[in-house]
């Protein structure tokens, strides 16, 4: 077998070229690399050294990445993002043995030297000519430290990151230049610092602290001799000295540093000896990085945390600037979550609606008169696997959520009445309501050219014993299609589009809601959870709208000192008067009380809400709040594939599902945990008379729909009443509405709303 070269297969001419572009740039750095753009040594002007006449900013405090710390509102840890796992220290957080290990190992001559190790660079050439290998380098721990930020500032763009560790000529001799500009403006003890703080240690640790959490599970002020030596020894090959997966190969680099601090002094023989001795004692902390290792089952709302950062302009004028910020991280953002709120949330869900179940359910809680979004969940769990999703079902496409929103049936009605009240409705205004009716041949419109029912859409109500006249008390309260499509008529969209804009209410996709008659009464179109819940919590704030936030404070932590960032407000304003607001909680108040949401009533507290489910039973919601808390539920297929009719949802069978049985259980024990121990508020709830009861011989209880005696029978109310906007009541079908077909994981949104109670 022949022998192989010394020098690695190099010849003795090539040695000695080698030898000698190492001295000739040397001896350029020496002289102060006083090179002309296109110098001496031939560099051509784009990898030429541009005048350096001070040092940049990044080398003196470079911008480290850092793991950002989202918590709850008492300050209790949700999750850790990061794109660098790192947590810059001091160095007096730093061991002792820690600083001189790595010293010794990566330049032991480190505090004898300039920026450059002219003697280093001759011992290397020497050894590595011995060895046949390259078995020892000559970068200083300061060149080190400049190559690291330039790789740093690359992030993790590859075409930038091989720009910052190309092999050239004029790339060393920059790297060369800043570190005599390092060595002269920071000093040993700030470079030994910055280097701990910057390079990386393997298992996606970054820096010294971080490398000590990892492995070890302590901070670095902590470290041993032995322990030190161990994360030392890594630096220079962090895959092969890994000692999670080569146990050995890091036992034997370990060694290695702890000869080598015996060799210069920094440790006697006796103490390299017996740590020698020590097994590595590994105590390894998983990486947590991400919203998908949140607690309390916050994955959803630490993502819609992320999302506004990364979209609101308050953090930046450009996406690029928002990215740059967190990706930097070492923030530290507190959150409006209420613990307490979030774990009765998620309890709630798990009770009711189970994961593997055919459909899914989504809840959101918010503080009424601040717009704090104070928990957030759904019975599906963040992830990428079997019944599990990404999407965040409480909020809009922009923010993480479904295409469109789900239909919200007749949750869709208090908005309507509250816009009917604003234009002076009173509230105990009347209509035919017949049990089925046909569209109104015109309603009008914002934009002056009404709606035309050309297509002859017709309607009806729940139950065929939903025969009126009724008041908007009972109508509110039976949740009666035909009574809120007749008082659209009467008012006109424009009243409802205005409110439903002052109410922050948005289809899911971002868009204003339709002015078609089926958007603006049967909720036929997708909203959110979120968006439901906060325009619901202007009706407990006595018309006040606060538009939703998340975020309570965020500091951040620069070179080690915090600054406050600004973050987003809520901007409250009045949607409605104090009277309209306190007439619809008294409407909404007898939903739970005796309608069609009697099964989400809360124990010992005033509540008020509203019950909706959509055509096909393909979502179901309840949508309800107390004067000091707002909440939303949906129940539906994410897909809008599955219709609730004979199906298991949590273990318990429903011949159909309706607002009042599902949500609505699911809403009030979310809102019972969650309001535990809070104080007991009440409405200011208005006095609105009970229609007159008729004799019953007035009329037979079978109302033509044509004002022929229009009444229910089994109630003994009925009333002479013409149908005015009705045409009688015909036999046509609800009105057909928009339906599309998605595949699995994109959602239908508009065309499901049925306007059912």
């Amino acid at each position: 077998m022949p022998k192989k070269r010394s020098g690695g297969g190099l010849s003795s001419t090539q040695q000695a070229a080698k030898f000698l572009g190492v001295s000739v740039l040397a001896g350029a750095v020496m002289a102060g690399i006083a090179l002309p753009a296109a110098g001496a040594l031939g560099l051509a002007t784009k990898g030429s050294v541009e005048s350096f006449d001070e040092l940049p900013a990044n080398l003196k405090t470079p911008p480290l990445s850092q793991r950002t710390t989202i918590l709850d509102a008492d300050g209790g840890q949700l999750a850790t993002v990061y794109s660098r796992d790192r947590t810059v220290v001091g160095l007096k957080d730093v061991s002792p043995y820690m600083q001189k290990a790595i010293v010794a190992i990566e330049d032991s001559r480190f505090y004898q030297h300039g920026a450059i190790d002219l003697k280093g660079v001759l011992r290397a050439l020497n050894k590595n000519a011995q060895s046949g290998g390259v078995s020892e380098g000559a970068s200083t721990l300061t060149q080190q430290y400049v190559k690291n930020v330039f790789v740093e500032e690359a992030g993790d763009d590859p075409t930038k990151v091989a720009q910052a560790t190309q092999q050239t000529l004029g790339r060393k001799i920059k790297e060369l230049k800043y570190a005599i500009q390092v060595e002269e403006e920071l000093g040993k003890k700030k470079i030994l610092e910055n280097y701990l703080n910057i390079t990386f240690f393997g298992q996606q640790a970054y820096g010294v602290e971080a490398a000590s959490q990892r492995y070890l599970s302590k901070h670095a002020k902590d470290l041993t001799l032995s322990e030190s030596a161990l994360l030392a020894g890594i630096v220079q090959s962090p895959s092969r000295y890994d000692p999670i997966n080569d146990e050995a190969e890091a036992t034997k680099r370990r060694n290695t540093v702890l000869r080598r601090m015996a060799e210069v002094g920094d440790v006697s023989r006796a103490e390299a000896d017996k740590a020698m001795k020590d097994p590595l004692g590994l105590k390894v902390s998983k990486p947590r990085n991400g919203c998908i290792t949140a607690v309390q089952g916050a994955s959803f709302y630490c993502k819609y945390v992320e999302k506004v950062f990364l979209s609101d302009p308050v953090f930046g004028k450009s996406k690029e600037a928002r990215s740059k910020l967190w990706n930097q991280g070492g923030l530290t953002i507190r959150t409006t979550l209420d613990p307490k709120a979030q774990e009765s949330v998620e309890q709630s869900l798990e009770d009711h609606v189970y994961k593997s179940d055919k459909v899914a359910a989504a809840s959101t809680l918010v503080e009424p008169g601040t717009g704090k979004i104070l928990a957030m969940g759904q019975s599906k769990p963040y992830g990428y696997g079997k019944n599990e999703t990404e999407y965040n079902y409480s909020v809009n496409a922009a923010m993480g959520g479904s295409n469109f929103g789900f239909p919200t049936g007749s949750t869709f009605k208090p908005f309507l009445a509250a816009a009917a009240l604003e234009e002076g409705k009173p509230a105990t205004q009347a209509y035919p309501a017949p049990y089925e009716m046909p569209y109104p041949s015109q309603v009008q419109s914002c934009s002056g050219k009404p709606w035309v029912n050309d297509k002859n859409y017709k309607l009806e109500n729940e139950s065929e014993s939903e025969v009126g006249p009724y008041e908007l008390k009972q109508a509110m309260a039976k949740s009666v299609n035909t009574y809120f499509v007749q008082m659209l008529a009467d008012i006109g969209m424009c009243p409802v589009v205005k409110m439903a804009d002052a109410l922050g209410v948005v289809q899911g996709n971002g868009d204003k809601v339709p002015e078609v008659p089926s958007s603006m009464t049967l909720g036929s179109t997708g909203l959110s959870p979120l968006t439901m819940a906060s325009a619901y919590a202007a009706f407990a704030s006595r018309g006040m709208y606060c538009t939703p936030v998340a975020i309570e404070s965020i500091a951040q932590t620069v070179a080690g000192e915090k600054k406050s960032l600004e973050v987003p407000k809520s901007t409250c304003s009045r949607a409605m008067s104090e009277k309209t607001a306190d007439t619809v909680n008294t409407l909404l108040r007898g939903v739970v009380d005796s309608g069609t949401g009697k099964a989400a009533g809360l124990s010992g507290r005033q509540s008020a809400g509203k019950t909706g489910t959509t055509d096909s039973r393909k979502n179901a919601w309840f949508v309800g709040y107390t004067p000091n808390l707002s909440g939303a539920v949906w129940v539906g297929s994410a897909s809008q594939k599955v219709e609730m009719t004979n199906i298991t949802i949590g273990g318990s069978f429903h011949a159909e599902v309706y607002g009042g049985d599902t949500p609505g259980p699911i809403w009030r024990d979310a809102m019972s945990g969650a309001l535990e121990g809070k104080s007991v508020e009440t409405f200011n709830l208005v006095d609105i008379p009970d229609p007159k009861k008729e004799d019953p011989d007035k009329g037979d209880g079978n109302g033509d729909g044509n004002g022929n005696g229009n009444g229910d029978g089994d109630n003994g109310d009925s009333n002479g009443a013409t149908g005015g906007l009705t045409d009688g009541g015909t036999n046509g079908g609800t009105q057909p509405t928009p339906s599309f077909s998605f595949p699995d994981g994109f959602f239908q949104g508009n065309g499901n709303g049925g306007g059912r109670g």
